[in-house]
C-alpha cells in the first residue's frame, strides 16, 4: 500500500498514523474527471450492492446469535440507530448492532473521549471485530453508503467538526462507507488531533479513489475483522 499512497502524493503511510500531514496538505480534489470518475463511480455502485446483498447471510446470522447472548452479555435493544452525516452534508439514519449500554440521548461532546465505560462485554467484542457495523449494508442497499469510504459521524458532532476542521466538509463530497482509509491506518480517534488525522487520510481517499485503492482497503479491512483489532 505504501507504493499506493506514494503514487497519489502522499508518502509514507506512517505520516497518517502520526498526523504528520495535516488536512490543508491533502486538498479536496473530487475523484477523477469525465469518463474515467463516472465508469468507477458506476462499478463502485454496482460493487457496493452486489456486496451488500452478499453480506446479508452473515447479517442474518450474527442477528440471530445476538437475540440469543444479548440478554446475557448485552442487555438491551438488538440495533442502535443514529443520526449521521452523508454525501453532501445530509442527515440519515444509520444502523448498527448496539455495543453500549442504552442512553436516552447523547451527553459526550464533540471532542470529548469516548466513553468505554457504557461498552458491554459482548459489544467489546462487536466493536473489536467491526460486527457492530455490519447493519449498514442496508445503508449501503439504500443509497445512503458505500462499503468503502469515509466514516460517517454523529450528525450533531459533525457540524462541529464542519466549523472548525479544515477539509471535514470536503470529505462530504463522497458517499460514507461502512470502512475507511482512515479506520484502517488511523484507527478510533478523538480529540482535535485526533480528527485531524482523520481527516487528512479521509481528504487522501476523496482525492485518489480507485478501486485498487477500494480493495486495498477492503481487504486490510477483512484483516482488523479476522484479528478482532477495531476500536
Amino acid at each position: 500500500m505504501a507504493n499506493i499512497l506514494a503514487e497519489g502524493g502522499w508518502g509514507e503511510t506512517g505520516q497518517i498514523a502520526s498526523g504528520q500531514v495535516g488536512s490543508g496538505q491533502v486538498g479536496s480534489g473530487q475523484i477523477g474527471s469525465g469518463r474515467s470518475r463516472a465508469g468507477y463511480l458506476w462499478v463502485k455502485r454496482a460493487g457496493d450492492v452486489l456486496g451488500a446483498l452478499v453480506l446479508l447471510a452473515p447479517l442474518g446470522l450474527v442477528a440471530l446469535l445476538l437475540v440469543v447472548l444479548n440478554p446475557w452479555f448485552n442487555r438491551g435493544g438488538l440495533f442502535f440507530v443514529q443520526t449521521r452525516m452523508g454525501q453532501g452534508g445530509q442527515p440519515f439514519q444509520a444502523w448498527k448492532f448496539r455495543s453500549m449500554t442504552d442512553a436516552t440521548q447523547v451527553a459526550r461532546g464533540a471532542f470529548d473521549a469516548l466513553d468505554r465505560h457504557r461498552i458491554t462485554p459482548l459489544g467489546g467484542l462487536l466493536r473489536r471485530t467491526r460486527l457492530d457495523e455490519l447493519p449498514q449494508v442496508l445503508n449501503v442497499l439504500q443509497g445512503e453508503m458505500s462499503l468503502i469510504g469515509p466514516r460517517p459521524d454523529f450528525f450533531d458532532h459533525a457540524r462541529v467538526y464542519a466549523e472548525q476542521v479544515p477539509g471535514y466538509r470536503e470529505r462530504h463530497t463522497v458517499r460514507p462507507g461502512i470502512s475507511g482509509l482512515a479506520q484502517v491506518e488511523v484507527g478510533y480517534v478523538d480529540g482535535l488531533d485526533g480528527l485531524h488525522a482523520k481527516v487528512a487520510a479521509d481528504l487522501h481517499y476523496v482525492r485518489h479513489a480507485s478501486l485498487r485503492l477500494d480493495l486495498w482497503i477492503a481487504c486490510r479491512t477483512l484483516r482488523v475483522v479476522l484479528g478482532a483489532k477495531g476500536a
